[in-house]
């Protein structure tokens, strides 16, 4: 199962059976509104803080994956989750009122695939018939955590990028109808110096560059394997560092192959700065729009290559550099094998 160095390939291709997408209102008003299974208008979601929405955002997700899936949660053996709040209290919260037995991942916005990738392993290694995993942020809290509280009303450079308030999760299972997972590349930490927490995408490209290039290496295939290669929430700044990157390394891809996650979920008109960030970005992008599009036919292969940050508000106020991860996850089209 293991190919090259850092690669799992998975033979009994485990089945992402179903997926469950929430947003928040700005969400509501952004590109993919469509491919959300819930969209609330109220940042709050009818809690007294932003954390404990940030945990409905997480638990209605599952919710959502569950019911569609036809499911009982009892049915289900593991739940792999994460978010960025300190010590993942929403998603372990969530896990709470789930009942699901809990693996907490912090992966910081690499989370959404690094769940997939060892939930995939598990069940290809036939460790559960049914597990659940995803990832989710919520704009307030976030902020508030690693920048400024929202209501400070603080300006930001244009490199700066918008936490997004979602969570998006999905249910993976050894048989069933839906897209299958066919290898995971596994990151590794890479730090080229940078130290500021309004230019993540820049920090987080040389991150994403080494794994999808490890990707290629240990699978011996090239783009052309793929019709759409998207990463995380690197935004305008860090999409555009990583396209020079591979340039600079002889990877080249054909229009449109090589996405970002943070640059499809708003509009243009939506005051984002850099794009879209936080670790329910890939996740609901993912999870909805792109499996949408894969179910509509329009994606046969795809690569997710979700991108992390892995500072702390402490490790910044030490003046700590920016230590950043990747994790790529292959899906593809039931019956494309």
């Amino acid at each position: 199962m293991l190919v090259g160095h850092r690669t799992w390939k998975f033979e009994n291709k485990p089945v992402l059976i179903s997926t469950g997408t929430v947003g928040g209102p700005f969400e509501a008003n952004g590109k993919l509104a469509n491919d959300f299974d819930t969209l609330h208008d109220d940042l709050w979601i009818g809690q007294d803080s932003y954390e404990k929405a940030h945990r409905v955002l997480m638990e209605e997700a599952c919710q959502q994956a569950i019911e569609k899936a036809h499911l009982q949660k009892e049915k289900i053996e593991f739940m792999l989750a994460g978010d960025l709040v300190n010590q993942i209290t929403p998603s372990s919260f969530a896990s709470r009122t789930l009942e699901i037995p809990y693996f907490g991942l912090f992966g910081a916005c690499s989370t959404s695939m690094e769940g997939l990738a060892l939930g995939a392993f598990i069940v290809n290694a036939k460790g559960a018939n049914y597990i659940l995993t995803g990832s989710s942020s919520h704009n307030s809290a976030i902020e508030k955590q690693f920048r400024y509280p929202t209501e400070y009303g603080a300006q930001k450079p244009p490199t700066a990028q918008w936490t997004v308030t979602a969570a998006g999760v999905g249910i993976l299972a050894q048989q069933g109808e839906g897209p299958v997972i066919t290898s995971a590349t596994i990151g590794r930490v890479v730090d080229m110096g940078l130290s500021d927490p309004f230019n993540m995408g820049a920090a987080m490209a040389p991150a994403a560059v080494d794994t999808i290039e490890a990707h290629f290496r240990d699978l011996q295939i090239d783009p052309s394997h793929y019709d759409l290669i998207a990463t995380g929430d690197l935004g305008k700044i860090g999409h555009s560092i990583a396209e020079d990157l591979f340039k600079k390394h002889g990877v080249t891809f054909e229009k449109g192959q090589f996405d970002d996650c943070g640059l499809m979920i708003y509009k243009d008109d939506q005051p984002v700065m850099s794009g879209a960030s936080g670790s329910g970005c890939s996740a609901a992008v993912a999870y909805g729009h792109l499996i949408n599009r894969m179910k509509k036919g329009e994606i046969k292969r795809m690569l997710i290559v979700a991108t992390g940050a892995l500072l702390s508000p402490l490790s910044f106020q030490q003046k700590e550099s920016i230590p950043c991860i990747a994790h790529a996850v292959s899906i593809e089209a039931g019956g494309v094998h």
